[in-house]
């Protein structure tokens, strides 16, 4: 006889406890319906439908390219497959930056059309307006300090940011001023590791860190990146646990040369 479990799902507030608790939160990125199954069912806190998708899905050189249409299809394949993890998708470029109207507008679709439960947007006190209206329709939102790749043109470069004291007095700023707003998160990306760990433990909310150490609350990947699917890609911060690019065209290359023999199909794979 069998014993149904029930999953426990991932809420922003199970994110809190953990941070309270001590327990690190994992996060990685997810844009299909087929790997996100395979993230939740390992155990993943989180699976972040990134504005990354432009780069590792679309082949664009920035996230700028992608549409909020484009992310919702990747965003509805993604919750389609999840029974565990919470689900936070961007808010790509263009659709919150202009107006928290807009912003709201934006969220609406992703909640309705592809049922997240979640949105992340980039920015400081800038955005704070737009979270705020954001967080009146009762959608929970996840900041994005320090390198926030939307921006990458006002940047120039893709360096850690932060490490001038003005600039690091700024993002602590911007952090309580998130926090302040009512963001349940905050992402950290590629800033000097001390830095990141004045901000996580001075903040309440979790702060989740890439390329920003390892004294924050939980840490984020793009899961190409991380499986060793994009070996262009070799940043510091990056651990990759697999060479799945060479697997795949190892196995690819296999079944070309038994097509081409006549070994496949065998006997036993005909009807």
């Amino acid at each position: 006889m069998s014993i149904h479990r029930e999953v426990k799902r991932v809420t922003t507030h199970t994110l809190t406890e953990m941070k309270e608790a001590g327990e690190k939160i994992s996060m990685l990125t997810a844009y299909d319906y087929t790997m996100a199954r395979l993230l939740d069912s390992a155990g993943v806190d989180v699976l972040l439908v990134g504005d990354s998708a432009s780069n590792v899905m679309a082949g664009h050189e920035t996230t700028l390219p992608i549409t909020l249409d484009q992310m919702i299809y990747h965003a509805s394949a993604v919750v389609r497959a999840v029974q565990r993890a919470l689900v936070v998708v961007d808010l790509p470029f263009g659709s919150y930056q202009g107006n928290s109207k807009e912003a709201l507008q934006s969220t609406v679709r992703i909640m309705k059309e592809a049922g997240a439960h979640a949105v992340k947007l980039e920015g400081g006190k800038e955005v704070v307006e737009s979270i705020v209206r954001i967080l009146t329709a009762g959608v929970p939102v996840m900041g994005h300090l320090g390198l926030t790749p939307q921006s990458i043109y006002k940047f120039g470069t893709y360096t850690v940011r932060a490490r001038e004291e003005a600039e690091a007095e700024r993002l602590m700023e911007d952090a309580h001023a998130l926090q302040e707003a009512g963001c349940f998160a905050l992402v950290l990306e590629k800033i000097p590791s001390t830095l990141a760990a004045k901000v996580a433990s001075s903040v309440q909310i979790p702060v989740i860190g890439i390329g920003a150490g390892s004294a924050v609350d939980g840490q984020v990947l793009v899961m190409h990146d991380m499986l060793g699917l994009n070996s262009d890609f070799s940043p510091r911060f990056l651990r990759r646990y697999l060479q799945l690019d060479q697997i795949i065209c190892e196995a690819v290359a296999h079944y070309v040369r038994d097509v081409r023999s006549g070994d496949f199909p065998s006997s036993s794979e005909q009807y």
